[in-house]
């Protein structure tokens, strides 16, 4: 598949805000060079450490769901070569920031080297436990993880703006992306649909229990 065959496929998946911020990314930045051939193929790639990028359309699903706009802060847990992140920074417009965090420093290094031949300086990667969050910037707007929890951390929900979004799969061998949405001193949790991520590792993630 071609860059142009996946944008038209993504088209009738979501809004044309994602579609525009899919295509302005160029993906084969953001995977292993010996993958380039696979850049634009619908599917998850492995980039180190146990780790992969996630297949296309789910970067565009959660970025729908997440209905991110211009000026926004957005925190991303997983930043991996930094793919979502970019597509992320799209969205926000240059008015807003993403922040990202990647337990892995060898990854954390290749993303921002990533998103600097990508021109995009509205993106801060940080070396750490995500599912501790990232505190010192919080509250968030949007909050996405790309990587599945034994339960919604409450460290997250915590520094999650009132009215913002989350979108983050829970579960271990059968997994659900979330949306979760703060209200005035409460959370609605809705359910989207059956996924498959690599396990969120910290504190609030699996090897944390």
């Amino acid at each position: 598949m071609n860059r142009e065959q996946l944008i038209s496929a993504l088209q009738d998946q979501v809004s044309d805000r994602v579609v525009d911020a899919m295509a302005s990314v160029p993906r084969e930045l953001f995977v292993p060079e010996d993958l380039a051939y696979a850049a634009y193929d619908d599917r998850p790639l492995p980039i180190g450490g146990g780790q992969t990028i996630s297949a296309p359309h789910m970067v565009a699903i959660m970025c729908d769901l997440l209905d991110i706009r211009e000026g926004m802060t957005v925190l991303e847990v997983g930043a991996g070569f930094g793919y979502h992140a970019a597509v992320m920074a799209h969205l926000t417009g240059p008015a807003g920031h993403v922040y990202t965090v990647e337990r892995l420093p060898e990854l954390a290094a290749q993303a921002r080297v990533n998103l600097a031949r990508a021109g995009l300086a509205n993106v801060t990667v940080v070396v750490g436990d995500g599912s501790l969050g990232l505190p010192q910037h919080a509250p968030y707007d949007r909050i996405s993880v790309a990587a599945s929890a034994p339960s919604i951390p409450e460290p997250l929900k915590e520094q999650l703006a009132t009215h913002g979004r989350l979108v983050i799969p829970v579960g271990s061998y059968s997994q659900d992306l979330l949306l979760v949405t703060r209200q005035n001193g409460s959370f609605r949790i809705d359910r989207h649909m059956g996924v498959v991520f690599v396990p969120l590792i910290g504190e609030h993630g699996f090897m944390g229990q």
